[in-house]
């Protein structure tokens, strides 16, 4: 049923263009009070245009194609290995210090639906560098169909989001300026976040991480913009350019030739 033809039923009800008061879903406060820390963080945002076309070929040809979210998330995992920067994080307590995580972390935006509201989850995945693309995309699958009872990683963020205010800010606070591996434990080391599957592209997210990767929309000749928006207390413009560099070299060889190998097996 409608909300006009509601409102015609019961004249009480709050039609179309009725003032009403909305409150506040756990899911959204816990978006609300990442972006808090996030606006404390001195970000940077550094774009390459990656030409992917032997990778875009290649992914055309696999019967099971992962999507390009998983196909980042594991190149990013690579890249990680050889640029520790991006797995380190700054510290301010007990004094300030960069702490590095032993591997990688991706925390991974998934947009679900829960009751009619549109909600952005974080979903965590430990070392992406030492896992399959089949492997990762399964996870994406999951976590973007299965109840959400059923995620551990959704289940946390609702009984984050349902603490007390200041429980809830103490929280993050802590996490995010005490332990370096609380920190990655529980936010991750990075964070993937992108519009490019809807045709829109990002131009300075932010997020409380050390880096967040994002890519815009990818052509048939597997054309793209890919940013790294980047902590500068942690690291440098000129080595984030690097890493994009290199990002695209990874992109353009072990991932495509494992995509290869994945049509291969089909």
């Amino acid at each position: 049923m409608s909300e006009q033809t509601r409102c015609l039923k019961n004249p009480r009800a709050p039609g179309p263009g009725t003032p009403r008061w909305i409150r506040l879903s756990p899911y959204r406060k816990v978006i609300i009070e990442m972006l808090h820390h996030a606006r404390k963080i001195p970000s940077i945002p550094v774009a390459r245009p990656m030409r992917l076309a032997s990778l875009s070929q290649a992914r055309q040809w696999c019967p099971n194609r992962p999507s390009w979210t998983a196909i980042f998330v594991r190149a990013y995992g690579l890249l990680s290995v050889e640029f520790p920067e991006l797995r380190r994080a700054y510290l301010p307590y007990p004094w300030p210090h960069l702490y590095q995580h032993p591997f990688s972390i991706a925390s991974i935006a998934v947009e679900r639906i829960i009751d009619d509201e549109p909600v952005v989850l974080a979903a965590k995945m430990s070392a992406p560098e030492n896992r399959s693309l089949q492997d990762i995309q399964a996870h994406l699958d999951r976590w973007k169909r299965a109840p959400i009872d059923e995620v551990s990683e959704f289940r946390q963020l609702r009984r984050l989001g349902r603490m007390p205010f200041w429980l809830r800010r103490f929280f993050f606070w802590q996490t995010l300026t005490w332990s370096g591996s609380k920190r990655a434990k529980r936010f991750g080391t990075f964070l993937v976040s992108s519009y490019g599957s809807l045709g829109a592209e990002q131009l300075h997210p932010i997020c409380p991480l050390t880096t967040l990767l994002t890519f815009g929309p990818i052509n048939e000749d597997g054309d793209v913009t890919v940013k790294i928006i980047y902590d500068h207390r942690v690291l440098d413009g000129r080595r984030v350019a690097a890493a994009l560099a290199r990002l695209e070299e990874i992109l353009s060889t072990a991932i495509a030739t494992e995509l290869r190998s994945l049509c291969q097996a089909a």
